[in-house]
């Protein structure tokens, strides 16, 4: 592989695995944590938005001039906006006005045409991903049909990156060498890919949601109910239905995770690790840690470490809203 990348998508995915020192001394595992931060467009969800343009285009969803569509919590808009600009598309982003200011901004600066709706459920007609949809074939009409609703959550193509990537670069960057890999899920696509993949190679290999409270999923595994409990203030993960990306995942076994062990452990990399993480890599890696202790010592566990926690500062370093929610606050606030 040269060092030099071509252009954008070059450079998406082949993330380093990091040991996370703290999680892995308290257990007397392996805990790594996959830097999908280091993605160009900053987040994971570069492989997702990659996945489904590449397939789109492979199909001839998407042509030139074309105008891509999607309703995100905001990281998977991002990387759509990136790549579209990168390939001379457009990019409609729907997304809930709940989400942080840091994720709004950024989607403005970087040439995204943003419409913000109220935080709706998805049973409801005007949720986010609905509203996204229903504007994709309003606009189709208006563009000869050149027009691509991403769909991240029941767009299969999905799941497939994460399979033909994220899996097949754990399994090599690891020798083979892994006994459980455990992530959150929004859409479902990157435990469904690397999940599949993985376990194709060796069945043995535990797979687990990391689920925030507030989430459906962490029941619907444990004991097919879908019903959620508590909520929380982590962005893009945790569900109230399954997804078709979520439907294909072989897991294992679930672990509920609290904001307070998702913040403590965020700010405890912050401080002793210099590592800078958001939201969701504080589920991932507090879940990687009850998932350790289940397995027992001197096991190798993978998790994703999604973005950043700069996409999140307006949260995870505002005083205020941290005491008002009853979470941890960093000790050199």
């Amino acid at each position: 592989m040269s060092d030099i990348h071509n252009n954008f998508i070059d450079a998406i995915g082949n993330t380093p695995l990091i040991r996370l020192n703290g999680p892995s001394n308290e257990t007397g595992c392996n805990i790594l944590g996959k830097a999908e931060y280091s993605n160009p467009g900053g987040s994971i969800k570069d492989r997702a938005a990659w996945a489904i343009i590449k397939d789109s285009e492979e199909k001839n969803i998407l042509r030139e001039n074309g105008i891509i569509i999607e309703g995100t919590a905001g990281n998977t808009g991002i990387g759509l906006t990136l790549i579209g600009n990168s390939r001379g598309y457009k990019s409609i982003i729907v997304m809930p006005e709940t989400q942080t200011r840091e994720k709004i901004d950024i989607l403005k600066y970087i040439g995204a045409e943003l419409r913000l709706v109220p935080a709706k459920p998805y049973k409801d007609p005007n949720n986010f991903v609905k509203y996204s949809g229903r504007l994709a074939e309003e606009i189709s009409k208006k563009n000869n049909g050149n027009v691509l609703w991403a769909n991240q959550f029941d767009n299969v193509a999905n799941y497939l990156g994460h399979y033909q990537t994220t899996g097949q670069e754990i399994w090599r960057q690891t020798k083979g060498k892994i006994d459980g890999f455990i992530c959150s899920s929004g859409t479902g696509g990157t435990i469904a890919g690397v999940g599949k993949a993985l376990k194709e190679r060796n069945k043995n290999i535990k797979i687990c949601l990391a689920d925030p409270k507030g989430s459906a999923l962490y029941n619907f595994i444990k004991f097919k109910e879908l019903k959620s409990e508590g909520n929380s203030i982590t962005e893009g993960i945790g569900s109230s239905r399954i997804t078709a990306n979520f439907s294909e995942a072989p897991i294992d076994d679930a672990f509920s995770v609290d904001d307070v062990d998702a913040l403590t452990e965020i700010y405890k990399l912050i401080e002793n690790e210099g590592l800078s993480l958001g939201t969701s890599s504080g589920i991932n890696v507090a879940g990687a840690i009850s998932l350790a202790k289940e397995l027992g010592p001197g096991k190798t566990i993978v998790t994703m470490l999604c973005d950043k926690s700069d996409r999140y500062q307006s949260k995870l370093f505002n005083k205020d809203f941290l005491k008002e929610k009853n979470l941890p606050i960093p000790k050199w606030l």
